[in-house]
């Protein structure tokens, strides 16, 4: 499998995600940071709750992205980490980050729901 247009597209997507991610850190609510107004608490909160909760999804993706580039170097790229069967071409065009063929995702995914 040529993996040439994979790797690129996952490196393109890294860099975005780093981009990404050093906007949310620098643009992020600070939770020690206190209200000026009290009822504002709330809204604080919540607007921290949610640049985390960004930030992880981030760093998430991130994490798959840097894992099938690592896939790409040494040989298993387009290879289901669990089953050993052939990623689907169409899946890793959609989501050159895919691990899994679409079975065992589906189990995955049932798994940590």
């Amino acid at each position: 499998m040529d993996t040439t247009q994979q790797r690129v597209q996952l490196e393109e997507q890294r860099a975005d995600l780093d981009h990404t991610l050093a906007a949310l850190r620098e643009s992020g609510v600070d939770p020690d940071e206190t209200p000026a107004d009290p009822s504002d608490a709330g809204t604080n909160l919540s607007e921290n709750d949610r640049s985390q909760a960004m930030i992880d999804a981030a760093e998430q993706q991130r994490r798959l992205v840097v894992e099938a580039l690592a896939r790409i170097d040494d040989g298993s790229y387009g290879r289901c980490v669990d089953c050993d069967r052939e990623v689907p071409a169409g899946r890793l065009e959609a989501r050159p980050e895919a691990a899994r063929c679409v079975e065992c995702q589906q189990k995955a995914d049932r798994a940590y729901a």
